[in-house]
């Protein structure tokens, strides 16, 4: 299990290294972790608990014709089966492909942060190496969304539907994320509003009509249970609560406060309904992971002192290893990505 050590252990030397590289030099150093994170997980072989579950989903598609492929469920997903299929590729190449997406929104995400390094550290030991090796399509959806989220953050909303809206074509479950746009802006609400309430029920329509019913069957009323969605939940929620307590000493812009307050709302009222279905909350509240990202990489703010601030980062330093260690080595399912592979070497 020491190749996911390896992808912890990055952050963490930017993380724990003093001083700041010329803007230049960081943007290829970001390249570079970027593409070598991209390359763990795209070119993993038999990682991941839907490994076995892909690999037929990308030989049935190769023998379909576009079309076909764009009436599958998730077509941006099976669109690009399709076409590494038609390239001579396989399913290392989308799942390459796919990683790349996330890394991407990880990246231009964790740079938008106060502390770049702390937001990529905490993404690494569930974000990247559970959902980006195991959830291959909501990845892809989860990376478009943090592009989303950079977007709305500039207060370019028509830029966060527009990405949101490319996400779900690789997992209908990213709609979800739309509402947060009219509720997080404070100008313009009216148009606003209309706007997402207009892309809602076109991409829902599109995407979701035909399959809203079983998959409320299959996630709600069949009581599916995911184990450790409880323990994924409340991972969001430390966050969230911090930023309810802390506020405007996490972050003393209003309009970014007012988006990610809503996100903490949505993280808090996951809770309760992880009663009615753990595997339907565990998927949404993937796309709630960003919360973690976002407080975790603000907290060093807190302190006045490097005898202070010292501490503080060690401390999430250590919690997020502390996370990854449990989870490799006593999750349920972590037989199914222990021990790595890397398909060249497979």
């Amino acid at each position: 299990m020491w190749p996911f050590w390896l992808m912890f252990l990055v952050p963490a030397w930017g993380v724990l290294m003093p001083g700041r590289l010329p803007q230049r030099q960081a943007w290829w150093i970001w390249c570079g972790v970027g593409a070598f994170f991209a390359l763990m997980m795209g070119l993993r072989h038999e990682v991941g608990g839907d490994w076995f579950n892909y690999v037929p989903h990308f030989q049935a598609t190769a023998r379909m014709t576009f079309l076909e492929a764009l009436q599958r469920s998730d077509p941006g997903y099976y669109a690009l089966n399709w076409l590494a299929a038609r390239l001579g590729g396989s399913i290392y190449t989308v799942n390459l492909v796919c990683a790349a997406l996330m890394m991407w929104g990880t990246v231009a995400f964790c740079r938008r942060q106060p502390n770049p390094w702390l937001a990529l550290l905490a993404a690494v030991p569930y974000m990247l190496v559970v959902v980006g090796m195991g959830y291959t399509r909501q990845s892809v959806a989860l990376g478009f969304a943090l592009l989303g989220l950079v977007a709305l953050g500039d207060k370019r909303v028509r830029s966060f539907v527009v990405w949101v809206a490319v996400g779900a074509l690789f997992h209908k479950s990213a709609v979800l994320l739309l509402p947060i746009a009219a509720l997080a802006t404070s100008r313009n609400r009216l148009t606003t509003g209309l706007l997402v309430l207009v892309s809602t029920a076109l991409l829902y329509y599109l995407l979701l009509a035909d399959s809203a019913e079983n998959l409320w069957i299959n996630y709600v009323e069949a009581d599916m249970q995911s184990q450790g969605g409880a323990i994924r939940v409340a991972m969001n929620v430390v966050p969230a609560l911090l930023l309810v307590v802390l506020g405007k000493r996490l972050e003393p812009d209003p309009a970014a406060r007012r988006l990610w307050s809503w996100m903490a709302v949505f993280a808090l009222a996951c809770v309760p309904m992880v009663a009615v279905s753990s595997t339907a909350v565990d998927r949404v509240a993937l796309y709630l992971i960003p919360l973690q990202l976002f407080v975790f990489s603000r907290l060093p703010r807190l302190a006045t002192t490097t005898k202070v601030r010292t501490p503080l980062v060690l401390g999430i330093v250590a919690f997020y290893a502390a996370v990854q260690f449990v989870w490799l080595n006593f999750a349920t399912h972590a037989q199914y990505w222990v021990p790595y592979q890397f398909a060249p070497f497979a």
